[in-house]
């Protein structure tokens, strides 16, 4: 699962940290009307089906992405209950777009589907974002990232804020004609992924300690940023509205997180600092899944993982 728009960093930094050649991959969710939820994210974030798959159980998978880059894996799941806001599971997955033109055509799209709910906008000084939320209640953020000589670092912690940014200023700025036509032409990848959790220390020990991201910010009120290579986040923990939650229960909403490492060394790597803290995991030879300390499956596959690998998960 590659693309032209890659988020670049130095070399890996031993065994108790993660490759600093990671990839977020195709974020995977569980919707009750596939084709309610498909047709959204294919007219409001320009996406297209690559492949879909029907499992003996009666579930339909259905992959959506860019230019054959996977974005999204929707699983169809009727008849769980919806999302609930005050639980652990997803805040929001962020869609990373290489220019200012090809985030603002999108945005657009998104503005101009009935269907969206519009959730605010951000400067964050590392990058440009806009916020949406999906008709079953899955945030949705859209966004650039500025050039990596512009973050400002200071005792390894990047500096990051929430500023307004004007919605119509920013189109009038930065659409063109060319991608207003057709945003989707316009490569993508997922940038991040940021969940709620109950307590953000325990998610520091998980994802910090145990999985080997290294800490961007960690004085935010109530959230933790963690990324691998000196990116601004791959992932972030925040308890704003779910403070105290317990392990999930089934539900529509958040079923995966997918990351990308670059070698079998690394997820045998992974897997030593797994068993080091006594937690249990799934390994196929090509990819490591574990539950976070909410019941959130995290994957890590090896780079070149196939659409059809991506179904059968």
């Amino acid at each position: 699962m590659t693309s032209p728009l890659t988020v670049p960093g130095p070399s890996a930094v031993g065994d108790q940290h993660l490759s600093a050649d990671l990839a977020m991959d195709a974020v995977t969710l569980r919707v009750g009307d596939l084709e309610l939820m498909s047709s959204y994210y294919e007219n409001a974030f320009a996406l297209t089906p690559i492949e879909e798959k029907a499992r003996t159980s009666g579930e339909i998978h259905r992959v959506l992405g860019r230019g054959g880059v996977p974005f999204v894996r929707l699983v169809a799941t009727p008849g769980l209950p919806a999302v609930d806001p005050g639980q652990a599971g997803l805040f929001h997955t962020a869609f990373l777009f290489e220019d200012q033109a090809s985030l603002a055509g999108t945005v657009l799209r998104a503005a101009e589907d009935p269907r969206s709910r519009f959730a605010g906008t951000g400067d964050h000084l590392v990058s440009e974002a806009f916020y949406f939320t999906d008709p079953e209640g899955n945030g949705i953020e859209l966004y650039w990232d500025r050039p990596r000589d512009q973050w400002q670092w200071t005792n390894g912690e990047v500096a990051m804020d929430t500023t307004f940014i004007d919605p119509n200023r920013y189109l009038g700025e930065h659409l063109t004609e060319e991608v207003q036509a057709d945003p989707g032409l316009r490569p993508g990848i997922v940038g991040h992924v940021h969940l709620q959790v109950g307590d953000v220390d325990v998610a520091r020990q998980f994802y910090i300690d145990t999985l080997g991201f290294e800490v961007t910010v960690g004085n935010h009120p109530g959230a933790l940023f963690a990324a691998a290579g000196g990116y601004h986040h791959h992932v972030a923990m925040n308890t704003w509205n779910s403070r105290g939650a317990g392990p999930r229960a089934a539900g529509l909403g958040l079923a995966d997180v997918a990351i990308s490492l670059p070698a079998r060394e690394d997820l045998d790597a992974l897997t030593g600092r797994l068993r080091m803290a006594g937690l249990s995991f799934a390994d196929d030879g090509r990819s490591v899944s574990v539950k976070d300390p909410w019941g959130t499956p995290v994957t890590f596959s090896l780079p070149g993982t196939s659409t059809e690998e991506l179904l059968t998960r």
